[in-house]
């Protein structure tokens, strides 16, 4: 009797949980994910893409001794390279986000649904530095939707799911928790940003998939994981639904490339040493090391040498950490700065902009009957320094390009030139008036990785 009654009891609370969306209550989390799985899955893609790539066949490809010296050597012929990852649809009208990795550069894209409809998609956005990938589903209408969540509410030790179609075997469900936030020291997959860690399980296939929570929203798009041997150790990283939402936004607005809204200064993540030297009881925060003039964080009265604590209440302590907040921000917005100078803290209000494309870049290419036909140079910009990673305080002239004879001189793209043959240059057309010099000899001398080189050639 006791055991007819338990079995009963078991029966009222189960029996309601197969009719509700999600779970309604703690105790139900621990019967099932099924509710969570039903409300989610149908949003998950499977992703098969096709690429174009140049592939060099060497006869000496095999050879232990040759195939080192003639690297180089044999005929270059194109390779059709397939990806299969997953994606995640983000309305109804088929935009759906998945990894650049998975993606990027692809030729062809096919999209599975759940139910086994299949669409073409194109790219319509893309961001390598945070490994996402935006497309939109040709023809596709009344799709299932995956709602976000705000990922900076959620917590270490949360119940998540990892949705995907590892190994192509079909769409698989993967449990585990939060187990880790902030993770903005380490560069995985295509990604150099800032990650949610998860012990669920992922594998390759699972790129591009969802992570969602216990209400099947989603948490973060899948990414990569850290393996020593190819499988699945309990350390996956997602890219957080915040900077998701702002991605797909811009892909919504026409933009091609995702802008992150421009800081212009260098900071450094204060470690115990420099927690000493500020008076700071516990590491935290990053210290601003250089700041450009027009710098918005400049503009609004910081100072090299301040310790930002906060963006808009949410702590920070690493620059990349930081750089998130202002892109999961938004352009055209503000954002609140908690920071420290000296025993003060004190708030700033900044505006996100994108980088100013100002003064004129006035880019220019070498042609004609030089030594440096082919060399193309910009003059260094706001827009310049956040396009090729520059220091804020970068100024003068950079190599954007170097094709036909200027390849051969030993200038590499990013560098910075001072001078051609002992005549400085601080604009582009310095640069085409120097290149057009008649004489064999030739001297060229830049800053690379801040270092200074000095080249030499004879023609």
């Amino acid at each position: 009797m006791r055991f007819l009654r338990l079995v009963l009891v078991w029966l009222l609370i189960a029996l309601p949980l197969r009719a509700e969306t999600v779970p309604q209550s703690q105790p139900q989390i621990y019967l099932s994910f099924a509710p969570v799985v039903r409300a989610a899955a149908p949003a998950v893609v499977n992703i098969y893409a096709q690429r174009v790539v140049a592939q060099r066949v060497s006869p000496f490809a095999d050879d232990p001794f040759f195939g080192g010296l003639f690297r180089d050597f044999g005929q270059v012929t194109p390779r059709v390279q397939n990806a299969l990852g997953s994606g995640v649809i983000l309305s109804d009208d088929g935009i759906v986000v998945s990894n650049f990795h998975v993606v990027g550069n692809a030729t062809e894209i096919r999209v599975i649904l759940n139910d086994r409809r299949e669409y073409d998609a194109d790219i319509i956005l893309t961001d390598e530095e945070s490994d996402l990938a935006v497309l939109k589903l040709r023809g596709a209408t009344d799709l299932p939707v995956l709602a976000f969540a705000d990922s900076d509410a959620v917590e270490v030790g949360e119940l998540v799911l990892a949705i995907g179609n590892p190994f192509g075997v079909g769409q698989t469900v993967s449990s585990g928790i939060i187990s880790g936030l902030a993770r903005s020291g380490i560069a995985v997959g295509s990604g150099r940003g800032y990650f949610i860690q998860t012990d669920a399980p992922i594998n390759p296939g699972n790129s591009g998939g969802a992570l969602v929570d216990m209400q099947g929203r989603l948490v973060g798009v899948n990414t990569a994981i850290i393996t020593r041997s190819g499988a699945s150790h309990g350390i996956g990283f997602a890219i957080p639904a915040n900077l998701v939402v702002q991605v797909v936004e811009q892909a919504r607005a026409g933009r091609n490339r995702f802008q992150r809204p421009w800081a212009g200064v260098t900071a450094q993540a204060v470690d115990a040493s420099l927690a000493e030297a500020f008076d700071q009881r516990i590491p935290e925060g990053v210290v601003l090391l250089d700041l450009h003039p027009d710098s918005p964080l400049a503009q609004a009265g910081l100072l090299r040498g301040d310790v930002v604590l906060m963006v808009d209440g949410a702590p920070v302590n690493s620059g990349p950490e930081m750089m998130f907040r202002l892109a999961a921000r938004g352009l055209d917005a503000q954002s609140e700065l908690t920071y420290r100078r000296g025993l003060d803290t004190l708030r700033a209000e900044i505006d996100l902009i994108a980088p100013p494309d100002s003064p004129d870049r006035q880019a220019r290419t070498v042609e004609g009957r030089v030594a440096l036909r082919g060399l193309s140079v910009v003059r260094i910009n706001p827009a310049v320094i956040a396009e090729y990673g520059l220091a804020p305080s970068a100024e003068g002239i950079l190599v954007t390009e170097l094709a036909d004879l200027a390849a051969r001189t030993g200038l590499l793209p990013g560098d910075v030139l001072l001078s051609i043959n002992g005549e400085q240059v601080t604009t582009t057309e310095d640069v085409i008036r120097a290149a057009r010099t008649q004489t064999r000899n030739w001297q060229i001398e830049a800053l690379r990785d801040g270092r200074r080189v000095l080249l030499r050639f004879r023609v």
